[in-house]
């Protein structure tokens, strides 16, 4: 029986990374300039182009599908150079090469303030991981989502992707490096309280703001974007852009025009 339900799993994770004949890639996303402006610790989502991809944005609501973390040095360069670490369907929990992003839609989220310290605590959590197996139980609960179903709520849909086995040996893209903050205490999205606190002796009491973990379960790759405790990193806009230095197909067509012209 456990054999049957093995290979039930990977044939549904096999259909579910069958590529959409429908991506299409608006910026593309060169390896060495993402090299240059990444950090250790770094998240790069990713707008994947498989069929579980669209449940995920669906589900979410977001471009974002999937996510990794930047390693830095702490592996040794791929053949594609250096490295990210992501839960995969198939493969578990992988090192992979920034190449393998290049032609996908990405953005990198930064988190804000961490400490030398606390990068590598949380780099070393994703490198321990690596071998560990993707949640399959989550696999065919996305499954059910390909099927036809009425529209769902928005408020349901989040709850819909917090499956799984529970089991620690597993993990899903989102909830892994979800994690791997959590080992330094650095929020991502937590959930806000509010509290009065009151000064006993001239009775001056203050509404104060206390943080609560929301479990790793409950995050998904577009959370990360949200969050206002990650930074927005733009390569493009790091290296200096200048609107001006732009070529616009017009006014290259017109440059053309004239030399043949002359």
């Amino acid at each position: 029986m456990h054999a049957i339900a093995r290979k039930f799993r990977e044939t549904v994770a096999g259909y579910l990374q069958k590529e959409s004949p429908h991506y299409r890639t608006i910026s593309f996303s060169d390896p060495d300039k993402l090299r240059r402006h990444l950090h250790p610790g770094d998240i790069v989502l990713v707008e994947g182009n498989q069929r579980v991809s669209g449940v995920i944005k669906y589900l979410t609501q977001s471009t974002w599908s999937h996510a990794a973390l930047f390693v830095g040095d702490a592996l040794p360069d791929g053949n594609g150079g250096p490295m990210l670490v992501e839960a995969d369907f198939r493969a578990g929990v992988i090192a992979v090469p920034l190449t393998k992003y290049a032609t996908f839609n990405t953005r990198i989220c930064r988190p804000v303030g961490l400490n030398d310290s606390d990068r590598r605590r949380v780099v070393q959590f994703m490198i321990d991981s690596l071998g560990k197996q993707y949640d399959m139980k989550n696999v065919i609960d996305l499954m059910r989502y390909l099927l036809p179903l009425p529209p769902l709520p928005v408020r349901w849909r989040r709850q819909l992707l917090a499956l799984g086995s529970g089991d620690p040996t597993r993990a899903i893209c989102s909830t892994l490096i979800a994690q791997a903050f959590e080992t330094v205490r650095y929020p991502i999205l937590p959930e806000v309280g509010l509290v009065t606190v009151c000064d006993d002796e001239d009775r001056d009491c203050s509404i104060r703001e206390i943080m609560h973990i929301r479990h790793h379960s409950l995050y998904v790759p577009r959370d990360f974007d949200l969050s206002p405790y990650f930074d927005v990193v733009k390569p493009t806009l790091g290296e200096g852009f200048d609107h001006r230095g732009l070529v616009w197909a017009h006014d290259f067509a017109e440059q053309t025009t004239q030399r043949a012209r002359a």
